[in-house]
């Protein structure tokens, strides 16, 4: 019987189910609130969506999607259910969930930890883990202590997932030679749908058991599968098809940030930007857009139509941002350009404006 393993007391399923958890800590709760619902039985789940197929949204999930894809992982990577799996993610979302629900479908015991920067750093449990899931953020932190390099080295299995990893990771992945795999998902599909192995070589996704993937005319993907929200979920990531179950992921069609695994909205953001925008450097045009980081996957940059403008009154922006706004909200930089680019009908043209800087 699997079991949900903590550092200072273990309970099983049965535990779980019927209510016997005294854990006040808010992660640990709402963790164990969701076990217990699923264990009960309940049939639909409400997830925000990150915004890969558009503007960020909340949809209904149903417990055979996720089954299907716990399902489908467990194939794909051929993993024992007698392993030791390890949360370190946000529960309270759809990949800190599905590996609640692995643990749980797999009958597997689970190692819980909530969620920072490096979740190996303090590590109390020190027998061997077999599968986990981190963002590349976690993956860099834990490579970068060498008190949890061997920590990470030791883990059967790992897949990494929520922004892209950068390639100075990738490399760092390769040389330490461990077993890892870059993840393609998204949250209409609870959690992956296809992973790459993290080799010398350029990522090539090969998609899970069951799930059948094409192009739209503009090259981008569609997804059919038992785990998807949709029959046929067209998406916004341009890929390459090699064939009818490997792609090669060449980027967004659309203008959403994935920052430290944040998707950042520019339609939603740039709302909340402006009464700061006018007050401290008047009524000018302006945009947000994503510039590549080596630990963040991508930065946000924000760039103003306008003469120079001083350091100090830059400063004091995002002063006034960070006591207003979510840090990941302030742009880590901001650019100013004399003339942005237009189309005809006198739209910005983010692209080609970027372009010029």
């Amino acid at each position: 019987m699997g079991k949900i393993i903590l550092e200072n007391k273990d309970y099983t399923f049965d535990q779980i189910k019927n209510g016997q958890w005294n854990e006040e800590d808010p992660y640990l709760h709402q963790s164990f609130s969701f076990c217990q619902q699923w264990l009960k039985g309940v049939e639909s789940f409400e997830l925000k969506t990150s915004g890969s197929t558009g503007k960020p949204k909340k949809i209904q999930v149903s417990r055979k999607q996720m089954e299907i894809s716990a399902a489908a992982t467990k194939a794909f990577l051929n993993i024992d259910s007698e392993s030791t799996l390890l949360c370190c993610l946000n529960t309270e979302m759809v990949a800190g969930k599905m590996m609640l629900v692995r643990a749980m479908e797999w009958n597997a015991d689970l190692v819980l930890v909530k969620p920072k920067e490096n979740p190996l750093e303090k590590l109390w449990y020190e027998s061997r883990i077999d599968f986990t899931a981190m963002v590349p953020l976690q993956v860099q932190a834990c490579l970068s202590d060498e008190t949890t390099k061997p920590k990470l080295k030791s883990i059967r299995t790992l897949i990494i997932g929520g922004a892209p990893s950068s390639g100075s990771l990738k490399e760092k992945i390769v040389e330490e030679d461990i077993n890892a795999y870059q993840t393609f998902g998204m949250t209409e599909t609870v959690s992956h749908i296809a992973l790459a192995p993290i080799t010398k070589g350029e990522l090539v996704f090969e998609t899970l058991p069951g799930v059948s993937i094409g192009t739209d005319e503009d090259g981008r993907l569609w997804i059919s599968a038992g785990m998807a929200s949709e029959e046929k979920l067209q998406t916004n990531d341009i890929v390459e098809l090699f064939n009818n179950s490997q792609f090669k992921w060449l980027g967004r069609a659309d203008f959403t940030i994935n920052s430290g695994g944040i998707k950042i909205q520019p339609e939603v953001l740039e709302p909340q930007l402006s009464p700061f925008i006018i007050n401290h450097f008047g009524d000018v045009p302006f945009f947000v857009f994503a510039k590549h980081d080596e630990k963040l996957g991508q930065k946000l940059l924000l760039i103003l139509e306008c003469e120079i403008i001083e350091a100090s009154k830059i400063k004091s922006f995002q002063n006034d941002l960070r006591a207003n706004l979510i840090n990941y909200l302030v742009p880590k930089e901001v650019l100013v350009l004399d003339k942005f680019t237009r189309t005809e009908s006198g739209k910005i043209n983010r692209l080609e404006t970027i372009k010029s800087l």
